[in-house]
């Protein structure tokens, strides 16, 4: 994981990755850390999972801590930042990957809940944590980015939308951000391979993700879309304040 970002890139700089005990977040903490950074792995209930994870990290010689919070309670979330200032004083770079809405039991309302209230809670409860060149990176998908203009599955677009309307409550936050001197950037990707999302998906759509990879092309797996993530949390902000990853042709109409 280490050739993803320079050696010492991040060196001393301290993230913390919502949603990071598996998948894309639990990847981009790993290139992070590789790079020098001191990783907050934030999870909801997979405790184990997390410190695996942080564990992880710490064999190959970076820091890491694990802190539960549940991002939909504001209380939890107050707790979790409490416990960074307490451990690292501050911030210097927030990822907002914790996302979801298509499991089951969690309320009619969860996916609004999760991807649009947490995420601007989340923001506010990071906000006295960062400082001047710190950034906050939002990360979303194609379907999402472009669901006002370009209709998606019939069984993703509740998360879809509600995955938008996080983005556009955050995207408000810019102006204030920018004058703290804190950065602002969304990393939007197509369908992920091997995503909790692509599973439950496919599980009430069977085809859906193979559909999805013939009409793209290809699509890109966690490890490869974490390691924009990562890149993401340093490199240049495009003019937009959006990263593509991959192709958005079917979106935007361009070649």
């Amino acid at each position: 994981m280490n050739d993803v970002l320079p050696p010492d890139s991040m060196r001393g700089m301290r993230v913390l990755i919502t949603g990071s005990s598996r998948g894309i977040g639990a990847d981009t903490a790993g290139y992070l850390a590789a790079a020098g950074a001191k990783v907050v792995i934030n999870y909801r209930n997979k405790e184990a999972r997390a410190l695996k994870v942080v564990a992880g990290i710490q064999e190959a010689g970076g820091e890491a801590i694990a802190v539960g919070a549940d991002l939909t309670d504001p209380a939890s979330v107050a707790e979790m930042f409490a416990r960074v200032r307490e451990e690292w004083g501050g911030l210097d770079v927030l990822v907002l990957n914790a996302s979801g809405g298509m499991e089951s039991g969690l309320g009619e309302d969860y996916a609004m809940r999760l991807n649009r209230d947490a995420q601007v809670n989340v923001l506010d409860a990071a906000v006295p944590l960062l400082h001047a060149g710190s950034r906050v990176v939002f990360v979303t998908s194609h379907q999402a980015h472009f669901i006002e203009t370009v209709p998606t599955m019939p069984e993703y677009e509740p998360v879809a939308r509600s995955k938008r309307a996080g983005e556009d409550a955050l995207r408000a936050r810019i102006p204030e951000l920018d004058a703290a001197g804190v950065s602002f950037v969304v990393v939007s990707g197509d369908m992920i391979e091997g995503t909790i999302t692509a599973t439950l998906l496919e599980r009430v759509n069977p085809g859906a993700i193979q559909t999805r990879r013939e009409a793209a092309g290809r699509l890109y797996n966690v490890a490869e879309f974490a390691a924009e993530v990562a890149r993401a949390a340093i490199e240049d902000i495009p003019a937009d304040n959006t990263r593509y990853v991959g192709d958005v042709s079917d979106f935007t109409g361009r070649d």
